[in-house]
């Protein structure tokens, strides 16, 4: 199949940083390819983010052609070959062609070939095995632009076998199809990713927790995470049960409606509210500080949401909540709720959410004291109780009626 994709048209190829890299590599005729997800997704009319190159000079040259040409070379994966260049602030991985030597289910030793096709065959999927020069010949080693056409993610050999070579394997297979694919998983990947999928229990929790949000970030990963269900690998990643059907109801409703998925909300979706579970799966994923917190502020939410909340009550929530958390709550409630004529109400109470501005809590707790009440516990109380007084008015009283309030507080508390 001849395949071109043309640069000019290719906003990524025809880039400053990106020509610039290219340059430097491929002078005195050396050769240099994209490889990868940039050219899978050209191909698919796909954003391109991440730009790998792949090339048969060793890495040592790599760096001292990067450098020379005044680009920062960074030895990110020097024993696998891969340098990372940074031109104008954008980051390129250039790997050296190579085959495994040997494996152990997470990491492989290599040696660098100069050989496309002996590069190509130790990568995963075919739609991942497709290689473009930089004036935009596409090369297909196995049979790659065919499933791509086909939605079909299928690995590049015998899948056991190359599961064995890295179990992360697994996990990527269901990520790519619910990214890529069309129809049902290719069914002798399937039977070798569950056959495997005890090895998944030798991977990180980081590498782990960036393939489980890249599959949740799909536009809708639910076939991909039935499949996973289905062939017992879900309840290898997730120790706890898992509400599938809230998840498959946030799914739609970001469909429906337009809204940016949001992986770590779908990950809150997923879990049970029950005590513990979030810790559960923060912990098996190694997640961020925040994201951690996110979802354990998620898993037992303080108070549950209905779609009819009064325009006071929404602006009593945001105020308690701050507005991400009330949009997180709003988002599982909405998941929650069966009654698909709600919708309206549930979007209503996201645009009051994005249109209202927080107002300022006017007092402190000098004014507290300057009303006579002495250094101690007793200032946080009253101050709290003016507050509630504040946000109950719905934030219409102003400084001076707060004053008199805070005034007549004072003088029926006794010290």
């Amino acid at each position: 199949m001849n395949v071109h994709l043309d640069p000019a048209r290719e906003a990524w190829m025809c880039a400053d940083e990106t020509q610039a890299v290219v340059m430097a590599l491929n002078r005195d005729g050396a050769a240099v390819r994209f490889v990868g997800g940039a050219v899978r997704n050209a191909l698919l009319k796909k954003p391109v983010t991440d730009i790998d190159l792949a090339t048969p000079l060793v890495p040592d040259e790599v760096m001292r052609r990067l450098r020379a040409a005044g680009i920062a070379a960074i030895p990110t994966g020097l024993a696998h070959g891969t340098i990372t260049a940074v031109s104008n602030g954008k980051s390129f991985e250039v790997t050296t062609l190579r085959r495994d030597v040997s494996t152990d289910g997470r990491r492989a030793t290599v040696a660098f070939s100069t050989d496309w096709a002996e590069d190509a065959a130790r990568r995963d999927f075919t739609i991942n095995a497709l290689y473009a020069t930089p004036d935009g010949e596409v090369f297909d080693y196995a049979s790659g632009l065919t499933d791509l056409e086909d939605g079909r993610v299928r690995f590049i050999g015998e899948p056991g076998e190359r599961i064995r070579e890295d179990y992360l394997r697994i996990l990527r297979l269901f990520r790519f199809h619910a990214w890529y694919g069309k129809g049902d998983i290719n069914s002798d990947a399937l039977r070798a990713a569950a056959a495997e999928r005890e090895g998944l229990s030798f991977l990180s929790g980081e590498r782990v927790q960036k393939e489980i949000l890249r599959l949740l970030g799909a536009e809708d990963p639910m076939g991909a995470l039935r499949s996973m269900a289905a062939a017992g690998i879900l309840e290898s990643v997730f120790p706890i049960a898992l509400r599938l059907d809230r998840l498959d109801r946030l799914v739609r409703i970001d469909a429906s409606s337009f809204f940016p998925v949001d992986p770590v909300l779908r990950l809150a979706a997923m879990l049970p509210q029950a005590a513990g579970g979030a810790e559960i799966v923060a912990d098996r994923l190694k997640l961020s500080n925040e994201s951690r917190k996110r979802l354990e502020d998620l898993a037992q939410p303080p108070e549950r949401l209905v779609p009819y909340l009064s325009v006071r009550e929404v602006h009593r929530l945001l105020y308690e909540f701050g507005q991400a958390r009330f949009r997180d709550r709003v988002f599982l409630s909405w998941a929650d709720d069966a009654k698909a004529s709600n919708a309206i109400s549930w979007r209503a109470l996201l645009a009051l959410a994005d249109s209202w501005c927080c107002p300022q809590f006017p007092l402190t707790g000098r004014d507290v004291m300057t009303a006579g009440v002495p250094e101690g516990p007793q200032i946080g109380r009253i101050l709290k109780e003016v507050e509630s007084w504040w946000v109950d008015s719905d934030f219409t009283m102003d400084e001076f009626s707060l004053a008199e309030r805070l005034k007549a507080i004072v003088q029926a508390t006794a010290f």
